[in-house]
């Protein structure tokens, strides 16, 4: 009888194996794609592609024993080879082969070039081909970034006493309203794909008080614009027992420290890879809604147009004031229009023309919305009835009202659009791994 225990021990090593431990004139075995091939004759430069980064293996001829000859890019490897120092090699040592085994190889030459610094194809190409235009050192160190944007988020809630949660994404009906919904024959029910967790996520503030979740929404927009994507990945929280809905800007501002920070201390070498400056992060400033249209308009001479929403343009001259005025890439925009906000955002009792609500902008692009809910349940109902809403027909959410709830407030941040704007990517396509737009099911 054999049985499983754990982990099995590899004897191949990894990059940070080699450089913790005292490797130095040892022979190893580390495995790989080969990423390039750099022939200058009686010697050539193999260079592995890892997780981790690039080894430069030194191929003599003779010596190495096999036929450089029989070696294709791409190829999935195993090399073994001595350690030897090299400043000028990719983390500072180098393998000089001994032999390679390969373990599978390509059927047909790449049809990008991907082992260039910078790829030379359209966007449109890229994303067709993304199985291997993501082989690219630069493209997957986007991800990598992306990966930490997730992680601090993870991290510092968890830090913030918050639970990860997760929440249904084939829903009844959407939690934004509007006709903006994928519909689905649910065993011939009318079921929609989740516009948004809003509705499970204000339900698990009562279990939990304080929960988070990061997973896809779907929105049946429309749009082919640099900045809309019909899936894409939503950071959400909710966070209940607040004075008001600053407290949910603020729990945002922390998020945002912390994962510069920890971008600044572990991404590191994907951020030099793609030139990223981070951004600093002491303090966001707020701005009402209203005042922040009057300030651009004044000056930058521009006519208010829509006295309800924030226009594209209007967002990128907010941005902009923000960053002149006050040197802040970020700007929280607060107390949007009711009219504009959907029916659970709470109304500024000062004035009920306005909610508790906000967005962020970042580097004039709306990354966040987020705000304070109505927690007390004939308030809701009341809203409801204004907007000539049927009470019966979100009864289960109505539910956790009706049998009490704190006041909360929570937000949603798209993380693709984050990563955009970090990134200084001009679409929101180069931040996605497998985009979905109006064009684009496949791959």
């Amino acid at each position: 009888m054999e049985f499983q225990t754990g982990v099995k021990e590899k004897e191949t090593l990894g990059i940070a194996q080699v450089l913790a431990g005292d490797y130095d004139g040892k022979t190893v075995r580390m495995n790989g794609a080969v990423h390039n091939i750099r022939d200058m004759g009686e010697v050539a430069f193999v260079i592995l592609r890892k997780a981790e980064g690039l080894v430069q293996c030194v191929y003599e001829e003779g010596k190495s024993g096999f036929d450089l000859k029989d070696l294709k890019e791409e190829s999935a490897v195993e090399a073994t080879g001595m350690v030897a120092q090299e400043e000028r090699a990719p983390h500072g040592f180098e393998l000089r082969l001994r032999g390679i085994r390969v373990l599978s190889e390509p059927a047909e030459i790449l049809p990008l070039a991907i082992n260039k610094w910078k790829m030379n194809t359209s966007l449109e190409t890229k994303l067709a081909l993304r199985p291997v235009s993501l082989r690219n050192l630069r493209e997957r160190a986007k991800f990598k970034i992306q990966e930490g944007i997730v992680r601090g988020f993870r991290e510092f809630l968890f830090s913030q006493g918050f639970t990860e949660i997760h929440t249904p994404k084939i829903v009844a009906r959407g939690a934004e309203g509007g006709a903006n919904v994928f519909k689905l024959n649910y065993f011939n029910k009318k079921a929609e794909l989740g516009q948004s967790p809003q509705f499970y996520k204000q339900t698990m503030v009562g279990v939990y008080d304080r929960v988070f979740e990061a997973a896809p929404v779907f929105r049946a927009e429309k749009h082919n614009t640099t900045r809309h994507l019909n899936e894409y990945i939503s950071l959400d929280f909710e966070m209940g027992y607040i004075d008001s809905f600053e407290d949910v800007m603020a729990m945002e501002t922390g998020f945002l420290k912390y994962t510069m920070e920890l971008l600044r201390r572990d991404y590191a070498k994907e951020l030099k890879l793609l030139g990223v400056q981070l951004p600093k992060l002491e303090k966001i400033p707020q701005v009402r809604f209203d005042k922040a249209k009057e300030l651009v308009a004044e000056k930058y001479k521009r006519r208010i147009r829509n006295p309800f929403d924030l226009e594209p343009k209007e967002e990128v001259l907010i941005g902009r004031y923000f960053q002149e005025e006050y040197g802040s890439d970020f700007v929280f925009v607060t107390h949007y229009p009711s009219k504009k906000r959907p029916f659970y955002a709470m109304d500024d009792p000062q004035d009920e023309r306005f909610t508790l609500s906000f967005d962020l902008l970042y580097k004039g692009l709306e990354i966040t919305t987020g705000g304070q809910r109505i927690h007390d349940y004939n308030e809701i109902l009341a809203k409801m009835e204004k907007r000539n809403m049927d009470p019966e027909e979100i009864k289960d959410y109505l539910m956790i009202f009706k049998y009490g709830m704190p006041p909360h407030g929570g937000l949603g941040i798209g993380l693709e659009r984050l990563t955009m704007r970090l990134l200084d990517e001009q679409n929101v396509r180069e931040t996605s791994l497998f985009p979905r737009d109006v064009t684009r099911l496949e791959p």
